[in-house]
């Protein structure tokens, strides 16, 4: 029996784990050269003992042999159909979830690139969106997510429209704001539409934040590690800075009206946590309630913000947080089941810390958070025939 025991689950986050050659077949020639002198390059490279060893030890038929009863256990490169896609399906298959989102985790953050070189960005996002449809199209129970930069009116269009035309079944966009303009500027509204029109969603993923003050780690204590065992990555405080981005993001879009003119656009908010959606729905009320008499835009809104969150935004809570809490306190529209695999954030045992989360919910709310949900996010991204299926064939 698989993990999800026959129940009807969307999983609305999960990851490739690329190796350094990830994007070779994918990246135009003239880019190579600028992406091969990145810093991430130099640091993993594509003949490093990490990409050796991950190879060696998928390749290994004892370990292999061992995949299905370690199928939460096993992550990152050792997870089964981290990086080889032809394994993927029968992970899925051991995990028994109906569908999957897919997200990169080489590629997220775009290497840094969107304030510093974006020509180079939109070069490697292009990269990598066909790289993430070439990979998902092993099976369609995968629904792979494209990168757009918002750096450049002209150019997030025409990578909008390449990424929807070669198979996309989301719009990942950074939630950091983009240099010199708002992410809610009125010149991506082409972006939105086609969006909209397409039935797919945007989405907001870890990693496309604004980081941490490194000088918060200079506390004259000693360095903490994280879950992986590095230092200054993904600790207590820098946790806490994950979702001010996606914050002041969406308030922006809210405010100036992006989720009234396109009011069938569905959000995502992924990995980024749920704990903060219920105050900061009734922060964005307050505000809009104080500053409304003075600003014209305020006026024209046809919602209260809090509305317009739970129309159109679903967010997917970490497993550690209080789902049940969360769901209470912002209605039973907004938040979806993931488990990140195969990332080590994820847990070992994510249904079992959701469902104690949840029990005491009416059975509806339940069946939005693991299905529901993530079925409107997700549109016409998600094949009819999938929607009500507990196992689809691959």
């Amino acid at each position: 029996m698989s993990y999800a025991a026959g129940r009807l689950i969307h999983d609305a986050d999960s990851h490739l784990m690329e190796l350094a050659d990830c994007l070779d077949d994918f990246l135009e020639a003239k880019h190579r050269a600028a992406y091969d002198a990145l810093p991430k390059l130099q640091a993993w490279p594509r003949d490093g003992k990490w990409v050796s060893d991950a190879r060696a030890k998928q390749s290994d038929a004892a370990f292999r042999a061992g995949a299905a009863e370690n199928i939460l256990l096993r992550r990152n490169y050792e997870a089964l159909g981290a990086f080889q896609r032809e394994d993927r399906p029968r992970a899925l298959n051991e995990l028994g979830f109906a569908s999957q989102l897919v997200f990169t985790t080489w590629c997220l953050g775009n290497f840094g690139l969107d304030h510093t070189n974006p020509n180079l960005a939109y070069g490697t996002a292009q990269a990598h969106n066909r790289m993430m449809t070439a990979f998902c199209s092993v099976d369609r129970r995968f629904l792979p997510t494209s990168y757009v930069p918002l750096a450049d009116f002209d150019q997030a269009k025409e990578t909008a429209r390449a990424a929807i035309e070669g198979g996309a079944k989301a719009l990942m966009v950074p939630s950091v704001c983009p240099k010199g303009h708002s992410p809610s500027h009125v010149a991506f509204d082409s972006v939105w539409r086609m969006a909209e029109e397409a039935g797919l969603p945007i989405v907001f993923h870890v990693g496309g934040e604004e980081k941490l003050n490194p000088d918060y780690f200079n506390n004259g204590l000693p360095k903490v590690k994280d879950f992986h065992g590095g230092e200054e990555n993904f600790t207590s405080v820098s946790y806490m800075m994950i979702p001010h981005s996606v914050m002041l993001t969406l308030a922006a879009m809210i405010f100036d009206g992006v989720l009234d003119r396109f009011p069938k656009l569905k959000i995502g908010v992924i990995e980024l946590g749920g704990s903060w959606v219920p105050s900061w729905m009734r922060f964005m009320d307050s505000g809009a309630a104080a500053f409304r008499k003075g600003e014209e835009r305020l006026q024209k809104l046809s919602l209260k913000p809090s509305e317009f969150v739970r129309r159109q935004v679903r967010v997917t809570p970490y497993p550690h947080e209080d789902a049940g809490w969360i769901i209470k306190n912002t209605g039973e529209e907004v938040c979806m089941f993931s488990s990140d695999f195969p990332h080590v954030e994820g847990g070992r045992n994510p249904l079992k810390r959701f469902d104690d989360s949840v029990a005491e919910l009416p059975a509806y709310a339940i069946d939005r958070f693991y299905n529901a949900n993530f079925a409107d996010l997700m549109g016409a991204g998600l094949a009819p025939d999938l929607r009500g299926q507990k196992r689809a064939a691959a």
